[in-house]
């Protein structure tokens, strides 16, 4: 589970690109590079010649804090890091530092910001991309309460479409083409296109299908809090292992009469178990109702 290659983008604003992205420098002991182009990137290269982007994105909200008051702020102030290719044992700890840092410098988060996770997309399958679908698809209400979704990013992680998942189980594709036939079905925008609405769901395939071959989890709101952030990550690796390994995963949503027992028992059954992981199963259920011990409550 934790040997999946994945990158990771993290949306704030409060400091400007160019502090953000030297905040890095000064951390990762990298080369501040400017990189031009229409989203003003920035770059960080690391000692190992690994890239960090620090690049505009025109869904923030742009602000910044003056006297304890938060204030609308110009395009400088959006922030999206774009990591390098990463690997969970090897940089979890660099990766929760380093923000920790940009926090520190003055950074923060609001409603319209957002985090994406991307997951090495090649060992996956047909087989291993229906069960995606359908593991997403059976639990879309108990996630997006987990994780606090709320409308103002509902329009960027939109649920896994119903008819969508209806066709995908009915016709048992066999083959990605097949599967990719169905993805965008309904769409009547070239699938070449880089912002294609197909990618607007909490479980994105068009990373899949163009570009990087990645498959993206973007149902998360962005924080700067690390610990949320090591949460965030441990859940997309421990569900896209459950959709390699799974034989099978039905899209049937199990009845769910106590939402924070139901999540511990399906965190528990994809991986995370034990006391290394007892800080991220607390992230994951603290917002759900119920009680995590007893699945039926005792009057």
């Amino acid at each position: 589970m934790f040997n999946t290659k994945f990158g990771i983008e993290i949306e704030f604003t409060g400091i400007t690109r160019e502090k953000a992205a030297k905040v890095a420098a000064d951390f990762l002991g990298g080369e501040y590079i400017e990189g031009g182009t229409y989203y003003d990137k920035k770059k960080v290269k690391t000692p190992d010649g690994r890239i960090w982007e620090f690049v505009y994105d025109g869904s923030i909200r742009t602000q910044v804090s003056r006297g304890g008051r938060r204030t609308n702020a110009d395009r400088r102030y959006s922030v999206e890091i774009v990591s390098p290719i990463l690997t969970y044992r090897e940089d979890i700890e660099t990766l929760q530092e380093l923000i920790r840092k940009i926090r520190k410098a003055g950074a923060f988060t609001n409603a319209t910001c957002g985090i994406h996770i991307h997951l090495d997309g090649s060992p996956h399958t047909p087989r291993s991309i229906r069960n995606f679908i359908n593991i997403v698809a059976s639990r879309n209400d108990l996630f997006y309460k987990a994780l606090e979704i709320g409308q103002e990013r509902m329009h960027y992680c939109k649920k896994m479409d119903s008819l969508l998942v209806e066709k995908l189980n009915k016709k048992k594709p066999k083959t990605m083409r097949e599967i990719e036939d169905i993805w965008y079905e309904g769409y009547s925008e070239s699938r070449s296109r880089h912002y294609h609405n197909s990618r607007y769901h909490f479980l994105n395939l068009h990373s899949f299908f163009t570009r990087n071959r990645t498959v993206e989890l973007r149902g998360f709101n962005s924080v700067l809090h690390a610990g949320k952030i090591r949460s965030y990550i441990v859940l997309a690796l421990a569900m896209n292992n459950q959709a390699l390994t799974q034989k099978s995963a039905s899209s049937i949503k199990p009845q769910v009469e106590n939402e924070k027992f139901a999540m511990r028992t399906y965190l528990n059954r994809i991986g995370l178990v034990g006391e290394e992981f007892k800080n991220c199963r607390e992230h994951l259920t603290k917002l759900l109702s119920g009680s995590s011990a007893w699945r039926f409550q005792v009057n």
